[in-house]
């Protein structure tokens, strides 16, 4: 489950249908709210020049402001006095909010993952709380559907990373897990000069075959949220499924064929999300 699409004063793309016309209107204003707060944040951790004690400051701020929502007291900014009323009026634990933030953070300061485990860990406080504070908006809160949430959110998240491991590595990140790296016989130094060789296509059908069934597991969430909210993550869930099949059909060679989502694309998953009902 994902996010509001918006602008901030930096231009993002955005790979899913996220909070699109099909969000019922009196959720919207939450969502955009929820966005703009977790876009800043994130952009706090990634964006511009800034040395890693200052993005950490600012992120420290950022902690500062949801303490404030959480003691009762009014936010400093504008963006955490908009955030703090929809966090009340659906009781959204403020924790998951906390957790995007030390996500974030993390980015500032580790650039490689040892393990699988590592990774879901990030992933849990990066992506899967998103999906948590919007079950939450909607009145869901069963721990098998909050569950199946994550596990969507999760394998969103991994998509990402397999079809940015070229940006990441500009950015001195790799979030391929480092010891199935060695299993496969793949270094930084193969990502670097973007050799998308015999071992390297292994290694990301390995990483593709997980995160597929990880998203095929929390699918049948979709079909269990009424209306117009399940058919959006329907065409969230087939959107990252569409990911991955460019992701084969370019023999994995993401470093010179970066798969997206393009215009031609949605009218074909919004049928087959439409179909699914």
């Amino acid at each position: 489950m994902a996010g509001i699409s918006a602008q901030s004063s930096v231009e993002h793309y955005e790979n899913f249908p996220v909070a699109s016309i099909l969000m019922p209107r009196r959720y919207r204003k939450a969502v955009a709210a929820v966005y703009h707060f977790a876009r800043h944040a994130d952009d706090l951790a990634d964006e511009g020049d800034a040395a890693p004690e200052q993005r950490l400051a600012a992120l420290a701020e950022c902690h500062a402001e949801l303490t404030r929502i959480e003691a009762g007291e009014a936010p400093q900014t504008a963006r955490y006095r908009a955030l703090a009323p929809v966090l009340t009026q659906y009781q959204v634990p403020v924790a998951l909010c906390h957790d995007l933030i030390s996500a974030f953070e993390q980015d500032v300061v580790k650039t490689r993952y040892a393990d699988f485990g590592e990774l879901v860990q990030y992933c849990r406080r990066s992506a899967n709380p998103v999906g948590r504070i919007l079950l939450h908006f909607f009145g869901e809160r069963d721990e098998r559907k909050l569950a199946m949430s994550d596990g969507i959110c999760t394998a969103l998240q991994l998509i990402n990373f397999w079809q940015d491991v070229a940006i990441d590595w500009q950015k001195d990140r790799v979030y391929l897990p480092q010891d199935e790296m060695a299993r496969y016989g793949v270094t930084d130094q193969q990502i670097a000069a973007g050799k998308a060789d015999g071992a390297w296509r292994q290694l990301m059908a390995f990483q593709v075959d997980r995160t597929r069934r990880m998203l095929q597991a929390g699918a049948p969430l979709a079909m269990q949220l009424p209306g117009r909210i399940g058919l959006e993550l329907r065409l969230t869930v087939l959107g990252g499924d569409a990911i991955l099949t460019k992701l084969q059909q370019a023999q994995y060679d993401m470093f010179r064929h970066r798969p997206t989502l393009g215009a031609s694309d949605w009218p074909r998953l919004l049928w087959r999300a439409l179909r699914k009902r």
